[in-house]
């Protein structure tokens, strides 16, 4: 493959990160904002009353509750306990009426203006955020222990993988001439595979015969072929993952 155009695909964030304020993007297309993260692709989304500015609560949008939230204006979430879709204050009457989302500098998190019906938190709080830290309190250190601290994802291969995955899918869709991933789609499943075939042939090579600088290049070049491969299938990564999951003994 050409090393200059898997490298285009890697092109992931927009060319105006230079701008950093929030956005308001009540009437822009959803596909603007990264989705990141265990499919089906998730972002997080703060949700604030748009009168005192108080913080309500935060929640996990994909895609498609995204593009719900901005059609019906109110909000809808991803429950990654539930894996499902749910629209708050569907059960509870608690709705949240939307007047503005912007998302940030990072295009990595929303921010949600709401006109809030009721109380945000499922405990009958107003507000999800009540607990306090006193931070000149010795009896709070106990506390912190309950806090659910999450490993350090940035820059780690799920995020990459999650992040290429994402991009060549959302070239396939739009049809990029000028993209590599968009060219293999264009050929069909048969190129697809000789490529892939290729790139292992040359990973067992660089393995056998090169430095280990070399290998990574190699594997690289593989597993690009290999996200070209799922997306082609519909293959999510969390559906490799599952897989791997349920072979664990």
């Amino acid at each position: 493959m050409k090393k200059k155009d898997s490298k285009m695909e890697n092109n992931l964030k927009n060319d105006d990160k230079n701008k950093c304020k929030g956005e308001n993007i009540t009437n822009i297309s959803e596909k603007s904002i990264v989705l990141s993260g265990s499919a089906p692709g998730l972002i997080p989304a703060i949700i604030q009353d748009f009168k005192t500015n108080e913080v309500l609560m935060l929640a996990y949008m994909s895609r498609e509750s995204l593009e719900k939230s901005m059609q019906t204006q109110t909000t809808w979430f991803w429950s990654r306990s539930r894996k499902s879709l749910w629209n708050k204050g569907e059960t509870s009457g608690n709705s949240q009426f939307i007047k503005e989302i912007r998302y940030d500098c990072d295009n990595d998190t929303l921010l949600v203006k709401v006109q809030q019906v009721g109380n945000a938190c499922h405990t009958g709080n107003k507000t999800c955020f009540f607990n306090i830290i006193d931070f000149n309190d010795k009896k709070t250190a106990p506390a912190l222990e309950s806090l659910k601290f999450f490993k350090n994802r940035n820059g780690s291969g799920f995020e990459v993988l999650s992040e290429l995955y994402d991009t060549v899918n959302r070239r396939i869709e739009a049809q990029a001439q000028d993209s590599y991933s968009y060219s293999l789609h264009g050929k069909g499943l048969d190129e697809i595979l000789k490529k892939l075939g290729e790139e292992a042939i040359e990973v067992i090579l660089a393995s056998k015969h090169q430095e280990k600088k070399r290998t990574i290049s190699e594997i690289a070049d593989l597993l690009y072929h290999l996200v070209v491969l799922l997306v082609e299938k519909k293959i999510s990564l969390d559906d490799i993952s599952d897989e791997l999951s349920s072979r664990r003994k």
